[in-house]
């Protein structure tokens, strides 16, 4: 099995290395069309055997966006009549929306009532929370804001099917009036996702101000629900190959390869912020902090890498959980403040959701003022709660997200092509915040370093 893989591997790269040479001496020579079409579709082939043999929903993602994309551009007026199935992959994520953001504030929210409990801890950890991610939201806005990467797609009216209406300058009685529901059934219909999340909200905080008994019941059937909407949202995320590649087909069909350039942008202009959050906000925070950073550094080396690898937090929870507790953050606290963290302390993705709403306003030649940029970001403070342990979720936050806002959803599939890239830088961000704020609520306590770990810890900081 290994052999094959291998096999399979270098058939790729050397498809690969044939597509890239005689794309190249295609340019400076002018080889016969018939002899480039070949190449292409013989890589195209080849990325399909590596796909089938990989079994990876990310695999099949990445592969269907070079296959569409090849596809797109040898045949572009059968890619048109794909459009279809594009639409299909996104109705069905638009279904997902509501459910998923009630289900995840009404248990992130009423499921940790004992706050009371906590006390001081708690306070201080939701306001941490608050703060740097809301920083993160500026950090992504101004990134893409500044590069400016999705202006050129021109994402018009011809690639997406139906482009949404021009947004128009609300009045601010509007925007506070438009931020609270009259009828949570109508504001599901429409798609109006900040009401849904002032619902869910008040909804949480009724819920968590009943006694346990009562409160059980429907925390027990939100969690439920919640977990129910994740596995929803991965068996869609199987059609993702088909949507994307008729949609990634439909764009280079119609807009040509230029488009890849803002992709890459977009790629760039990600990474960079995120670099400038961890140096401009976490590392500051940690000085200011007096956090040892060679040794937490070497801590969160591992479940950040995890997490880069696996695109999900969850995956890195108990490692990091280990070494956070390993480091001289007292049991108690890592087991508050890091699982709390996971659903109100997303750094990684809320900045990037700010990055990918501005990008798809880009690339429709939709022009956001400040003032509607700042209730964009208010609305993913609330609304990018929740969704850190599962790869792909951020998706279902950001489509609701472009509808609350009147913004066409159909550049969402060009972003989908990279996502996977995307998705390990901001996962693996996730989680190094969530750590370093276990560090900072520990020493803001006065209890960082003043227990040694469980032996259970220290066996396993041992073995490693």
């Amino acid at each position: 099995m290994i052999r094959n893989n291998r096999l399979t591997n270098l058939l790729v790269l050397a498809t690969l290395a044939i597509a890239i040479i005689a794309a190249t001496a295609g340019h400076y020579l002018s080889l016969p069309h018939a002899v480039l079409f070949t190449t292409r579709w013989i890589f195209a082939a080849a990325l399909l055997i590596y796909a089938i043999q990989k079994r990876s929903l990310t695999t099949w993602i990445l592969v269907s966006t070079v296959v569409g994309g090849i596809f797109g551009y040898d045949f572009p007026h059968v890619a048109v009549k794909g459009q279809v199935l594009s639409q299909i992959f996104l109705r069905l994520i638009k279904t997902i929306i509501a459910p998923l953001i009630f289900s995840t504030l009404v248990v992130g929210i009423a499921g940790h009532s004992n706050l009371k409990q906590v006390g001081r801890m708690g306070l201080k950890a939701l306001i941490y929370f608050e703060v740097v991610t809301t920083l993160a939201l500026f950090i992504g806005l101004a990134a893409i804001n500044i590069s400016q990467a999705g202006v050129g797609a021109r994402m018009t009216g011809a690639s997406t099917g139906q482009l949404a209406a021009p947004a128009t300058r609300p009045t601010a009685s509007d925007i506070i009036l438009h931020i609270f529901p009259e009828n949570i059934a109508k504001s599901v219909a429409e798609g109006q996702v900040l009401q849904v999340v002032v619902f869910s909200i008040i909804f949480a905080i009724a819920l968590a101000l009943i006694s346990g008994e009562r409160r059980r019941p429907l925390l027990t059937l939100c969690g439920s629900l919640s977990e129910t909407m994740f596995k929803f949202t991965n068996i869609v995320m199987y059609f993702a190959p088909i949507g994307v590649g008729a949609a990634i087909a439909l764009t280079i069909g119609q807009l040509g390869l230029g488009v890849l350039v803002n992709l890459l942008k977009l790629l760039l202009t990600l990474y960079g912020a995120l670099l400038a959050f961890v140096l401009l906000v976490l590392l500051p925070v940690a000085l200011i902090a007096r956090v040892p950073l060679r040794r937490f550094a070497k801590a969160v080396a591992e479940p950040v890498s995890i997490a880069f690898a696996t695109s999900t937090s969850e995956a890195a929870l108990p490692r990091a959980m280990e070494a956070m507790e390993a480091l001289g953050v007292p049991p108690q606290m890592v087991a508050f403040v890091i699982p709390t963290g996971y659903s109100f302390n997303l750094d990684g993705s809320t900045l990037y959701l700010s990055l990918a709403s501005i990008f798809v306003a880009q690339a429709a030649g939709i022009h956001l003022g400040w003032a509607q940029q700042l209730v964009m970001v208010f609305t993913l403070m609330l609304t990018s709660k929740g969704v850190a342990g599962v790869p792909r979720a951020t998706l279902v936050i950001l489509l609701g997200m472009l509808a609350a806002f009147n913004l066409p959803a159909e550049p969402v599939f060009i972003i989908l092509g990279i996502d996977a890239l995307m998705d390990m830088a901001r996962t693996a961000v996730n989680v190094l915040g969530n750590c370093l704020a276990s560090v900072v609520i520990a020493r803001w306590e006065g209890e960082f370093d003043k227990e040694p770990p469980s032996p259970v810890v220290q066996e396993a900081a041992l073995v490693e």
